[in-house]
């Protein structure tokens, strides 16, 4: 059996964006694919207020540290996705490279976080879609 294609989403804190990211990969690809999340500068705790709306979709993301890309699997991965940090994300070793540009919503109200994290939601399911629909070499 050939090892699952492995995801990495990328943003400046891995504390929002990335983190609900690698949480709706794991949901909706499990089995499927590898996720993984990081910072390029990590802020050392994931945002409360992703963990709570988070739990709204049925998903704890209060177990995920907040991780620095030194911290993750070293190797290629299938996808590379960046969340709009532009120069602060810096290059991983990948097969596909995407960058989002998706804002931070840490300072948003409510109602604009959850619009970014079901964003993300849908961002997501497409990635696992084109994916499953890709041949395995």
């Amino acid at each position: 059996m050939s090892e699952l294609p492995r995801i990495l989403f990328v943003c400046v804190e891995n504390s929002n964006r990335s983190q609900m990211a690698e949480a709706f990969a794991r949901i909706h690809g499990q089995g499927k694919v590898q996720a993984f999340s990081a910072g390029s500068r990590p802020s050392g705790k994931v945002n409360p207020r992703a963990i709570a709306f988070m739990q709204e979709k049925g998903y704890d993301l209060s177990a995920h540290p907040s991780k620095a890309l030194a911290d993750i699997p070293a190797g290629a991965y299938e996808y590379a996705i960046t969340m709009g940090c532009g120069d602060a994300c810096p290059l991983v070793q990948a097969h596909h490279r995407e960058d989002w540009n998706i804002p931070d919503p840490k300072e948003l109200p409510d109602e604009d976080f959850r619009r970014i994290r079901d964003l993300i939601e849908t961002k997501v399911l497409a990635l696992l879609a084109r994916l499953a629909s890709t041949p395995a070499c």
